[in-house]
Protein backbone atom coordinates (compact mmCIF):
# COMPACT_ATOMS: atom_id res chain seq x y z
CA UNK A 1 0.00 0.00 0.00
CA UNK A 2 2.91 2.35 0.65
CA UNK A 3 3.80 2.03 -3.07
CA UNK A 4 0.36 3.44 -3.96
CA UNK A 5 -0.20 5.99 -1.16
CA UNK A 6 2.86 8.09 -0.35
CA UNK A 7 4.31 7.24 3.09
CA UNK A 8 1.22 5.23 4.01
CA UNK A 9 1.55 3.35 7.29
CA UNK A 10 -0.97 0.78 8.30
CA UNK A 11 -3.04 1.63 11.37
CA UNK A 12 -2.28 -0.54 14.38
CA UNK A 13 -5.09 -3.01 15.01
CA UNK A 14 -5.73 -1.70 18.54
CA UNK A 15 -5.96 1.88 17.27
CA UNK A 16 -8.24 0.69 14.46
CA UNK A 17 -10.48 -1.03 17.01
CA UNK A 18 -10.90 2.23 18.95
CA UNK A 19 -11.42 4.36 15.85
CA UNK A 20 -13.82 1.97 14.13
CA UNK A 21 -15.89 1.62 17.32
CA UNK A 22 -16.25 5.41 17.58
CA UNK A 23 -17.08 5.68 13.88
CA UNK A 24 -19.62 2.87 14.25
CA UNK A 25 -21.38 4.77 17.04
CA UNK A 26 -21.31 8.03 15.07
CA UNK A 27 -22.90 6.42 12.01
CA UNK A 28 -25.44 4.01 13.46
CA UNK A 29 -26.18 4.90 17.10
CA UNK A 30 -29.61 6.50 17.51
CA UNK A 31 -28.95 9.33 19.94
CA UNK A 32 -32.62 10.33 19.98
CA UNK A 33 -33.66 6.80 21.02
CA UNK A 34 -30.98 5.69 23.43
CA UNK A 35 -32.86 2.64 24.70
CA UNK A 36 -33.67 1.20 21.29
CA UNK A 37 -32.82 -2.39 20.34
CA UNK A 38 -30.62 -1.04 17.54
CA UNK A 39 -28.32 0.62 20.07
CA UNK A 40 -28.19 -2.57 22.11
CA UNK A 41 -27.17 -4.48 18.99
CA UNK A 42 -24.40 -2.00 18.25
CA UNK A 43 -23.06 -2.33 21.78
CA UNK A 44 -23.05 -6.09 21.32
CA UNK A 45 -20.92 -5.71 18.18
CA UNK A 46 -18.52 -3.39 20.01
CA UNK A 47 -18.27 -5.73 22.99
CA UNK A 48 -16.72 -8.35 20.71
CA UNK A 49 -13.68 -6.10 20.28
CA UNK A 50 -11.98 -6.54 23.70
CA UNK A 51 -12.10 -10.33 23.39
CA UNK A 52 -10.62 -10.20 19.90
CA UNK A 53 -7.82 -7.90 21.03
CA UNK A 54 -6.96 -10.08 24.01
CA UNK A 55 -6.76 -13.20 21.85
CA UNK A 56 -4.81 -11.28 19.23
CA UNK A 57 -2.31 -10.04 21.80
CA UNK A 58 -1.64 -13.59 22.98
CA UNK A 59 -1.18 -14.80 19.39
CA UNK A 60 1.31 -12.03 18.66
CA UNK A 61 3.23 -12.68 21.90
CA UNK A 62 3.16 -16.45 22.12
CA UNK A 63 5.52 -17.74 24.78
CA UNK A 64 5.59 -14.47 26.68
CA UNK A 65 4.66 -14.73 30.39
CA UNK A 66 0.92 -14.25 31.01
CA UNK A 67 0.15 -14.69 27.28
CA UNK A 68 -1.85 -17.85 27.98
CA UNK A 69 -3.80 -16.12 30.75
CA UNK A 70 -4.63 -13.20 28.47
CA UNK A 71 -5.75 -15.60 25.74
CA UNK A 72 -7.97 -17.48 28.19
CA UNK A 73 -9.61 -14.24 29.35
CA UNK A 74 -10.17 -13.27 25.72
CA UNK A 75 -11.95 -16.52 24.93
CA UNK A 76 -14.07 -16.21 28.08
CA UNK A 77 -15.03 -12.68 27.02
CA UNK A 78 -16.01 -13.88 23.52
CA UNK A 79 -17.94 -16.77 25.03
CA UNK A 80 -20.04 -14.41 27.18
CA UNK A 81 -20.71 -11.89 24.39
CA UNK A 82 -21.59 -14.70 21.97
CA UNK A 83 -24.10 -16.02 24.52
CA UNK A 84 -25.72 -12.57 24.64
CA UNK A 85 -25.86 -12.35 20.83
CA UNK A 86 -27.24 -15.89 20.66
CA UNK A 87 -30.10 -14.96 22.98
CA UNK A 88 -30.73 -11.78 20.97
CA UNK A 89 -31.01 -13.73 17.72
CA UNK A 90 -33.28 -16.40 19.18
CA UNK A 91 -35.82 -13.86 20.44
CA UNK A 92 -35.67 -11.74 17.27
CA UNK A 93 -38.69 -13.53 15.79
CA UNK A 94 -40.84 -12.26 18.66
CA UNK A 95 -39.98 -8.61 17.95
CA UNK A 96 -42.92 -7.55 15.82
CA UNK A 97 -42.45 -3.80 16.15
CA UNK A 98 -39.43 -2.77 14.12
CA UNK A 99 -39.35 1.01 13.60
CA UNK A 100 -37.29 2.31 10.70
CA UNK A 101 -34.00 3.60 12.15
CA UNK A 102 -31.87 4.91 9.30
CA UNK A 103 -28.10 5.42 9.70
CA UNK A 104 -26.81 8.91 10.43
CA UNK A 105 -25.42 9.26 6.90
CA UNK A 106 -26.77 9.41 3.37
CA UNK A 107 -26.75 6.44 1.01
CA UNK A 108 -23.99 8.02 -1.07
CA UNK A 109 -21.79 8.58 1.97
CA UNK A 110 -22.28 5.01 3.18
CA UNK A 111 -21.53 3.62 -0.28
CA UNK A 112 -18.35 5.69 -0.56
CA UNK A 113 -17.20 4.58 2.89
CA UNK A 114 -17.95 0.92 2.08
CA UNK A 115 -15.98 1.01 -1.17
CA UNK A 116 -13.03 2.74 0.53
CA UNK A 117 -12.97 0.27 3.41
CA UNK A 118 -13.20 -2.67 1.03
CA UNK A 119 -10.26 -1.44 -1.04
CA UNK A 120 -8.05 -0.93 2.02
CA UNK A 121 -8.99 -4.29 3.56
CA UNK A 122 -8.42 -6.21 0.35
CA UNK A 123 -5.08 -4.43 -0.15
CA UNK A 124 -4.05 -5.93 3.18
CA UNK A 125 -4.96 -9.37 1.82
CA UNK A 126 -2.94 -8.81 -1.35
CA UNK A 127 0.10 -7.69 0.64
CA UNK A 128 -0.42 -10.17 3.47
CA UNK A 129 1.58 -13.29 4.19
CA UNK A 130 0.56 -16.71 5.49
CA UNK A 131 -0.06 -16.53 9.21
CA UNK A 132 1.30 -18.80 11.89
CA UNK A 133 0.87 -22.33 10.63
CA UNK A 134 -0.38 -21.02 7.29
CA UNK A 135 2.27 -22.87 5.30
CA UNK A 136 1.00 -26.20 6.54
CA UNK A 137 -1.43 -26.12 3.64
CA UNK A 138 1.38 -25.84 1.12
CA UNK A 139 3.22 -28.74 2.73
CA UNK A 140 0.06 -30.85 2.80
CA UNK A 141 -0.59 -30.11 -0.87
CA UNK A 142 2.94 -31.19 -1.70
CA UNK A 143 2.32 -34.43 0.20
CA UNK A 144 -0.82 -35.00 -1.83
CA UNK A 145 1.09 -34.59 -5.06
CA UNK A 146 3.50 -37.32 -3.87
CA UNK A 147 0.73 -39.79 -3.24
CA UNK A 148 0.43 -39.28 0.52
CA UNK A 149 -3.25 -38.44 0.28
CA UNK A 150 -4.39 -40.83 2.99
CA UNK A 151 -2.14 -39.51 5.75
CA UNK A 152 -2.76 -35.85 4.91
CA UNK A 153 -6.53 -36.32 4.66
CA UNK A 154 -6.63 -38.18 7.95
CA UNK A 155 -4.66 -35.45 9.72
CA UNK A 156 -6.79 -32.73 8.13
CA UNK A 157 -9.98 -34.53 9.15
CA UNK A 158 -8.77 -34.98 12.73
CA UNK A 159 -7.75 -31.35 13.07
CA UNK A 160 -10.54 -29.49 11.26
CA UNK A 161 -13.36 -32.02 11.20
CA UNK A 162 -15.54 -32.76 8.19
CA UNK A 163 -15.33 -30.37 5.26
CA UNK A 164 -13.80 -29.82 1.86
CA UNK A 165 -10.19 -30.84 2.30
CA UNK A 166 -8.82 -28.49 -0.36
CA UNK A 167 -10.27 -25.52 1.53
CA UNK A 168 -8.35 -26.41 4.69
CA UNK A 169 -5.14 -26.83 2.69
CA UNK A 170 -5.20 -23.20 1.57
CA UNK A 171 -2.83 -20.95 3.53
CA UNK A 172 -4.38 -18.61 6.06
CA UNK A 173 -3.34 -15.16 4.87
CA UNK A 174 -2.42 -13.05 7.87
CA UNK A 175 -3.48 -9.42 7.68
CA UNK A 176 -2.72 -8.59 11.30
CA UNK A 177 1.04 -8.13 10.82
CA UNK A 178 2.75 -5.22 9.10
CA UNK A 179 2.33 -5.07 5.33
CA UNK A 180 5.07 -7.02 3.59
CA UNK A 181 7.88 -4.77 2.42
CA UNK A 182 8.62 -5.09 -1.28
CA UNK A 183 12.19 -3.76 -1.00
CA UNK A 184 14.77 -5.49 1.16
CA UNK A 185 17.07 -3.82 3.64
CA UNK A 186 19.70 -3.39 0.96
CA UNK A 187 17.27 -1.46 -1.26
CA UNK A 188 17.14 -4.15 -3.92
CA UNK A 189 13.82 -5.49 -5.03
CA UNK A 190 12.89 -8.89 -3.71
CA UNK A 191 12.34 -11.65 -6.19
CA UNK A 192 8.65 -11.99 -6.95
CA UNK A 193 8.87 -14.89 -9.38
CA UNK A 194 8.52 -18.17 -7.51
CA UNK A 195 11.24 -20.74 -7.84
CA UNK A 196 10.45 -24.32 -8.72
CA UNK A 197 10.70 -25.33 -5.05
CA UNK A 198 8.19 -22.71 -3.92
CA UNK A 199 5.84 -22.91 -6.90
CA UNK A 200 3.22 -24.97 -5.04
CA UNK A 201 3.32 -22.57 -2.11
CA UNK A 202 3.03 -19.56 -4.43
CA UNK A 203 0.01 -21.02 -6.20
CA UNK A 204 -1.74 -21.82 -2.93
CA UNK A 205 -1.07 -18.36 -1.51
CA UNK A 206 -2.36 -16.71 -4.69
CA UNK A 207 -5.45 -18.93 -4.70
CA UNK A 208 -6.15 -18.14 -1.04
CA UNK A 209 -5.87 -14.39 -1.64
CA UNK A 210 -8.14 -14.45 -4.68
CA UNK A 211 -10.74 -16.61 -2.95
CA UNK A 212 -10.69 -14.41 0.17
CA UNK A 213 -11.20 -11.24 -1.87
CA UNK A 214 -13.99 -12.75 -4.00
CA UNK A 215 -15.69 -14.21 -0.92
CA UNK A 216 -15.81 -10.87 0.90
CA UNK A 217 -16.95 -9.15 -2.28
CA UNK A 218 -19.77 -11.69 -2.56
CA UNK A 219 -20.74 -11.08 1.08
CA UNK A 220 -20.88 -7.30 0.62
CA UNK A 221 -22.80 -7.46 -2.67
CA UNK A 222 -25.15 -10.08 -1.26
CA UNK A 223 -26.00 -7.94 1.78
CA UNK A 224 -26.72 -4.96 -0.46
CA UNK A 225 -28.94 -7.05 -2.75
CA UNK A 226 -30.86 -8.46 0.21
CA UNK A 227 -31.56 -4.93 1.38
CA UNK A 228 -32.65 -3.87 -2.10
CA UNK A 229 -34.66 -6.91 -3.20
CA UNK A 230 -36.03 -8.36 0.03
CA UNK A 231 -36.07 -5.45 2.50
CA UNK A 232 -37.15 -2.87 -0.10
CA UNK A 233 -34.54 -0.64 1.49
CA UNK A 234 -31.24 -0.21 -0.31
CA UNK A 235 -29.92 2.00 2.48
CA UNK A 236 -30.38 -0.79 5.02
CA UNK A 237 -28.38 -3.21 2.85
CA UNK A 238 -25.55 -0.73 2.32
CA UNK A 239 -25.55 0.11 6.03
CA UNK A 240 -25.25 -3.56 7.00
CA UNK A 241 -22.41 -4.07 4.50
CA UNK A 242 -20.59 -0.95 5.72
CA UNK A 243 -20.89 -2.02 9.34
CA UNK A 244 -19.54 -5.45 8.40
CA UNK A 245 -16.46 -3.88 6.81
CA UNK A 246 -15.90 -1.56 9.78
CA UNK A 247 -15.73 -4.28 12.42
CA UNK A 248 -12.20 -4.94 13.77
CA UNK A 249 -12.70 -8.63 12.98
CA UNK A 250 -12.36 -7.74 9.31
CA UNK A 251 -8.98 -6.12 9.87
CA UNK A 252 -7.73 -9.22 11.68
CA UNK A 253 -9.12 -12.22 9.82
CA UNK A 254 -9.81 -10.96 6.30
CA UNK A 255 -7.56 -13.53 4.63
CA UNK A 256 -9.07 -16.65 6.19
CA UNK A 257 -10.92 -18.36 3.35
CA UNK A 258 -12.41 -20.97 5.68
CA UNK A 259 -14.24 -18.10 7.41
CA UNK A 260 -15.29 -16.03 4.40
CA UNK A 261 -16.29 -18.60 1.77
CA UNK A 262 -19.03 -20.39 3.79
CA UNK A 263 -20.41 -16.99 4.84
CA UNK A 264 -20.58 -15.83 1.22
CA UNK A 265 -22.44 -18.97 0.16
CA UNK A 266 -24.95 -18.64 3.01
CA UNK A 267 -25.58 -14.97 2.22
CA UNK A 268 -26.26 -15.83 -1.41
CA UNK A 269 -28.58 -18.65 -0.36
CA UNK A 270 -30.64 -15.92 1.34
CA UNK A 271 -30.34 -13.69 -1.73
CA UNK A 272 -31.87 -16.48 -3.85
CA UNK A 273 -34.46 -17.61 -1.33
CA UNK A 274 -37.27 -16.87 -3.81
CA UNK A 275 -35.67 -19.45 -6.12
CA UNK A 276 -35.51 -22.61 -3.97
CA UNK A 277 -33.43 -24.51 -6.52
CA UNK A 278 -30.68 -21.86 -6.58
CA UNK A 279 -30.91 -21.34 -2.83
CA UNK A 280 -30.39 -25.08 -2.42
CA UNK A 281 -27.33 -24.99 -4.67
CA UNK A 282 -25.66 -22.28 -2.56
CA UNK A 283 -26.74 -23.98 0.66
CA UNK A 284 -25.32 -27.30 -0.52
CA UNK A 285 -22.02 -25.69 -1.47
CA UNK A 286 -21.77 -24.07 1.97
CA UNK A 287 -22.46 -27.43 3.56
CA UNK A 288 -19.86 -29.10 1.35
CA UNK A 289 -16.99 -26.73 2.05
CA UNK A 290 -17.23 -26.53 5.84
CA UNK A 291 -19.94 -29.01 6.99
CA UNK A 292 -21.34 -26.93 9.88
CA UNK A 293 -24.14 -25.29 7.80
CA UNK A 294 -25.63 -28.80 7.66
CA UNK A 295 -27.26 -27.98 11.02
CA UNK A 296 -29.34 -25.35 9.20
CA UNK A 297 -31.16 -28.07 7.24
CA UNK A 298 -34.17 -28.47 9.62
CA UNK A 299 -34.72 -24.70 9.62
CA UNK A 300 -34.53 -24.26 5.85
CA UNK A 301 -36.62 -27.34 5.11
CA UNK A 302 -39.36 -26.19 7.48
CA UNK A 303 -39.31 -22.75 5.83
CA UNK A 304 -39.88 -24.28 2.39
CA UNK A 305 -41.99 -27.18 3.65
CA UNK A 306 -45.35 -26.31 2.09
CA UNK A 307 -43.92 -24.86 -1.10
CA UNK A 308 -40.41 -25.20 -2.48
CA UNK A 309 -39.00 -27.99 -0.32
CA UNK A 310 -38.57 -30.40 -3.23
CA UNK A 311 -36.77 -27.82 -5.34
CA UNK A 312 -34.56 -26.86 -2.40
CA UNK A 313 -33.53 -30.48 -1.78
CA UNK A 314 -32.80 -30.97 -5.48
CA UNK A 315 -30.56 -27.89 -5.45
CA UNK A 316 -28.66 -29.18 -2.42
CA UNK A 317 -28.15 -32.56 -4.07
CA UNK A 318 -26.96 -30.95 -7.30
CA UNK A 319 -24.25 -28.96 -5.52
CA UNK A 320 -23.10 -31.95 -3.49
CA UNK A 321 -22.91 -34.12 -6.61
CA UNK A 322 -20.88 -31.43 -8.38
CA UNK A 323 -18.39 -31.38 -5.51
CA UNK A 324 -18.18 -35.17 -5.53
CA UNK A 325 -17.72 -35.13 -9.30
CA UNK A 326 -14.77 -32.75 -8.88
CA UNK A 327 -13.07 -35.38 -6.73
CA UNK A 328 -12.87 -37.63 -9.78
CA UNK A 329 -10.42 -35.21 -11.40
CA UNK A 330 -8.35 -34.68 -8.25
CA UNK A 331 -7.92 -38.35 -7.30
CA UNK A 332 -5.57 -40.79 -8.94
CA UNK A 333 -7.40 -43.87 -7.67
CA UNK A 334 -10.55 -44.91 -5.83
CA UNK A 335 -8.73 -44.91 -2.50
CA UNK A 336 -7.94 -41.21 -2.78
CA UNK A 337 -11.48 -40.49 -3.99
CA UNK A 338 -13.00 -42.27 -1.01
CA UNK A 339 -10.65 -40.51 1.39
CA UNK A 340 -11.79 -37.10 0.10
CA UNK A 341 -15.44 -38.15 0.38
CA UNK A 342 -14.93 -39.37 3.94
CA UNK A 343 -13.05 -36.22 4.87
CA UNK A 344 -15.93 -34.08 3.59
CA UNK A 345 -18.87 -36.07 5.02
CA UNK A 346 -17.13 -38.06 7.75
CA UNK A 347 -19.47 -37.98 10.71
CA UNK A 348 -17.90 -38.88 14.02
CA UNK A 349 -18.42 -38.56 17.72
CA UNK A 350 -17.13 -35.31 19.28
CA UNK A 351 -13.40 -35.59 19.69
CA UNK A 352 -11.90 -35.26 23.17
CA UNK A 353 -8.32 -35.53 21.95
CA UNK A 354 -6.26 -32.65 23.35
CA UNK A 355 -4.04 -32.68 20.27
CA UNK A 356 -6.93 -31.71 17.99
CA UNK A 357 -8.57 -29.08 20.19
CA UNK A 358 -7.84 -25.38 20.30
CA UNK A 359 -9.32 -22.12 21.45
CA UNK A 360 -10.98 -22.20 24.82
CA UNK A 361 -10.87 -26.00 24.84
CA UNK A 362 -7.15 -25.82 25.51
CA UNK A 363 -8.11 -24.55 28.98
CA UNK A 364 -11.49 -26.15 29.71
CA UNK A 365 -12.20 -29.81 30.32
CA UNK A 366 -13.21 -31.29 26.98
CA UNK A 367 -16.19 -33.16 28.43
CA UNK A 368 -18.01 -29.82 28.74
CA UNK A 369 -18.31 -29.81 24.96
CA UNK A 370 -20.81 -32.66 25.16
CA UNK A 371 -23.62 -30.82 27.02
CA UNK A 372 -23.02 -27.73 24.89
CA UNK A 373 -23.31 -29.85 21.76
CA UNK A 374 -26.48 -31.50 23.11
CA UNK A 375 -28.08 -28.09 23.75
CA UNK A 376 -27.02 -26.91 20.31
CA UNK A 377 -28.56 -29.97 18.62
CA UNK A 378 -31.83 -29.44 20.49
CA UNK A 379 -31.95 -25.84 19.25
CA UNK A 380 -30.96 -26.72 15.68
CA UNK A 381 -33.45 -29.56 15.26
CA UNK A 382 -36.06 -27.67 17.27
CA UNK A 383 -36.06 -25.06 14.49
CA UNK A 384 -38.07 -27.58 12.45
CA UNK A 385 -41.13 -26.84 14.60
CA UNK A 386 -40.32 -23.44 16.17
CA UNK A 387 -41.30 -20.85 15.22
CA UNK A 388 -44.30 -22.56 13.66
CA UNK A 389 -44.80 -19.80 11.06
CA UNK A 390 -41.47 -19.00 9.45
CA UNK A 391 -40.81 -15.93 7.33
CA UNK A 392 -37.69 -14.44 5.79
CA UNK A 393 -36.86 -12.61 9.01
CA UNK A 394 -37.03 -15.87 10.94
CA UNK A 395 -34.87 -17.58 8.33
CA UNK A 396 -32.14 -14.94 8.60
CA UNK A 397 -32.07 -14.55 12.38
CA UNK A 398 -32.32 -18.27 13.18
CA UNK A 399 -29.65 -19.13 10.58
CA UNK A 400 -27.35 -16.59 12.26
CA UNK A 401 -28.18 -18.08 15.67
CA UNK A 402 -27.35 -21.62 14.59
CA UNK A 403 -24.07 -20.63 12.93
CA UNK A 404 -23.20 -18.63 16.06
CA UNK A 405 -24.11 -21.66 18.17
CA UNK A 406 -21.44 -23.75 16.45
CA UNK A 407 -18.80 -21.48 17.98
CA UNK A 408 -19.58 -22.73 21.49
CA UNK A 409 -18.56 -26.33 20.78
CA UNK A 410 -16.35 -26.03 17.69
CA UNK A 411 -13.06 -27.80 18.46
CA UNK A 412 -10.77 -24.95 17.33
CA UNK A 413 -12.46 -21.61 16.54
CA UNK A 414 -14.02 -20.74 19.95
CA UNK A 415 -15.78 -17.68 18.56
CA UNK A 416 -13.11 -16.51 16.11
CA UNK A 417 -14.95 -17.64 12.94
CA UNK A 418 -17.20 -14.61 13.18
CA UNK A 419 -17.80 -14.36 9.44
CA UNK A 420 -20.00 -17.46 9.71
CA UNK A 421 -22.66 -15.47 11.53
CA UNK A 422 -21.83 -11.74 11.38
CA UNK A 423 -23.33 -10.97 7.92
CA UNK A 424 -26.63 -12.65 8.80
CA UNK A 425 -26.59 -11.05 12.26
CA UNK A 426 -26.15 -7.58 10.79
CA UNK A 427 -28.97 -8.24 8.32
CA UNK A 428 -31.11 -9.16 11.33
CA UNK A 429 -30.19 -5.86 12.98
CA UNK A 430 -31.24 -3.77 9.96
CA UNK A 431 -34.16 -5.83 8.70
CA UNK A 432 -37.73 -4.47 8.66
CA UNK A 433 -40.83 -6.45 9.58
CA UNK A 434 -40.87 -9.42 7.17
CA UNK A 435 -43.91 -11.34 8.41
CA UNK A 436 -45.41 -11.30 4.91
CA UNK A 437 -42.29 -12.93 3.35
CA UNK A 438 -43.38 -16.55 3.75
CA UNK A 439 -42.79 -19.31 1.25
CA UNK A 440 -46.49 -19.83 0.46
CA UNK A 441 -46.91 -16.23 -0.72
CA UNK A 442 -43.59 -15.29 -2.32
CA UNK A 443 -42.74 -18.50 -4.19
CA UNK A 444 -44.27 -19.52 -7.49
CA UNK A 445 -45.49 -23.06 -7.87
CA UNK A 446 -43.03 -25.42 -9.51
CA UNK A 447 -44.04 -26.38 -13.03
CA UNK A 448 -42.16 -29.67 -13.06
CA UNK A 449 -43.78 -31.15 -9.94
CA UNK A 450 -46.19 -34.05 -10.43
CA UNK A 451 -49.75 -32.53 -10.53
CA UNK A 452 -51.12 -34.46 -7.56
CA UNK A 453 -48.04 -33.49 -5.52
CA UNK A 454 -48.19 -29.77 -6.26
CA UNK A 455 -49.33 -28.77 -2.78
CA UNK A 456 -46.24 -30.34 -1.19
CA UNK A 457 -43.67 -29.32 -3.80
Amino acid sequence: MSEILFQYQRVNITSWAYLSSLLLLALFFKFNRVWSVRNLDLLGMILLVPGLLLVQHSLDHAGVPNAATIEYIGYIWLFIVDAFLMLRLLIDSTMVRRPLLDPNMTVGGLAFLAVSLFCFLMANVVNGTPGEGGLEGAQAAEDLSRGQQETSAEETFNRFGPGLQSLFLLPQISTRVAVEVILGDDGESRQTTPTSGSRQQFILELTAKVMAILSHLAIVLGMILIGTWHFDNTKAGIAAATLYLMLPYMALWTGYVSHALPAALLVWAVVMYRQPLLAGVFFGLAFSVVYYPAYLTPLWLSFYWRRGSARFVVGVLISILLVLFSFVFTSIDFGEFWMQVRAMFGFRLPTLDDRNLGGIWEYWNQVYRLPLLAIFLCIAFGMAIWPSQKNLGTLISCSAAIMLGTQFWHPTTSGLAMAWYLPLTLLTVFRPNLEDRVAETVLARAQWVIPWRRDSG
